[in-house]
């Protein structure tokens, strides 16, 4: 623990690791009822062979002293650059994480998602696979194969890719402010049909007006400004057909979990970011809802949150 954080975690109540180990469990717990249920395929998470595994984890490692450093000298802090001034959003030139290159750059997006499993202690796929339970109860009464996906900040693609492995046939894009990002999502996605990915912004969404079924943005309010966030929760709305659904997942927030309000308290200190802890204290049914989406569920997936919202017909 760094020093910093030390002196925070004294101030906060925080749940032993018998607790937070019960609710990992609990979560594979709740995966392996899905599978055996049907819901969505056994998962396929791991990538590539022993080799592509080992260059991968040697990059990782190599990258943990120049984290240490940003995060310990507290800079290094923005990518906010000539080479990109003008070019993206002032909010999005960070280095959320303390990570290198921020999300602007190949070895960033290539290091990504071990650094994120890592720090979700091997369950950040698990977590986002349970969005597949609302899509899945949404496609039982829509033909699959008329049916338009957006994921919205798809980043790497992991979670598109878990989508198009449960539910082949929909028509599926993925959108995100980072060519690289994108780029590497074409990769992991590869050839498995129907699927297309654009650059492009939250609050901007490149899409006609009701002309999607269904939006998915997995871990991406947590990393805008209250401003923003409620411009894309516009642009969702926006491109939702009547009757379309919103599939929502991001950190826990406050009161969600007992004794976790302590740990959402500390993330900010141990990583950089700066609109965090705004986004623990927003009431997401009032942000959704002041634009016509109705509520249809909100529940705790460990140390994330998973909600859906619905478009009236």
């Amino acid at each position: 623990m760094y020093p910093e954080a030390r002196v925070e975690r004294s101030k906060v109540s925080t749940p032993d690791r018998a607790r937070i180990w019960r609710d990992l469990v609990a979560l594979f717990q709740r995966d392996a009822v899905n599978i055996e249920a049907g819901i969505y395929p056994a998962p396929r998470d791991y990538e590539g062979g022993p080799a592509e595994l080992l260059s991968r984890s040697g990059a990782f490692f190599r990258d943990v002293p120049n984290v240490f450093r940003r995060r310990t000298a507290k800079n290094g802090q923005e990518v906010f650059t000539e080479e990109w001034q003008g070019r993206l959003p002032r909010y999005y030139l960070q280095n959320f994480h303390y990570q290198s290159g921020g999300y602007l750059s190949p070895d960033s997006a290539r290091l990504y998602d071990t650094q994120v499993e890592v720090l979700f202690n091997g369950t950040a796929n698990v977590m986002r696979r349970q969005c597949l339970v609302p899509i899945a109860q949404y496609l039982k009464e829509h033909d699959r194969r008329k049916v338009t996906l957006v994921d919205v900040a798809c980043g790497t693609g992991r979670f598109l890719r878990q989508v198009r492995e449960a539910f082949p046939g929909l028509r599926l894009t993925g959108i995100d402010l980072s060519q690289a990002y994108v780029e590497e999502a074409r990769r992991h996605v590869g050839n498995l049909g129907r699927t297309r990915f654009s650059v492009g912004m939250a609050e901007n969404l490149p899409f006609a007006d009701a002309s999607v079924d269904i939006v998915t943005t997995v871990y991406l309010f947590h990393e805008l400004p209250p401003k923003i966030r409620r411009e894309a929760a516009r642009e969702f709305a926006r491109i939702l057909k009547p009757g379309g659904i919103l599939v929502f997942m991001d950190s826990l927030q406050v009161g969600d979990s007992d004794d976790y309000d302590g740990l959402l308290a500390l993330f900010p200190v141990g990583y950089h970011e700066p609109y965090f802890e705004s986004y623990t204290r927003e009431d997401l049914d009032e942000i959704f809802g002041a634009e016509g989406l109705e509520p249809l569920l909100q529940e705790p997936v460990f140390v994330s949150k998973l909600a859906a919202y619905r478009k009236p017909v």
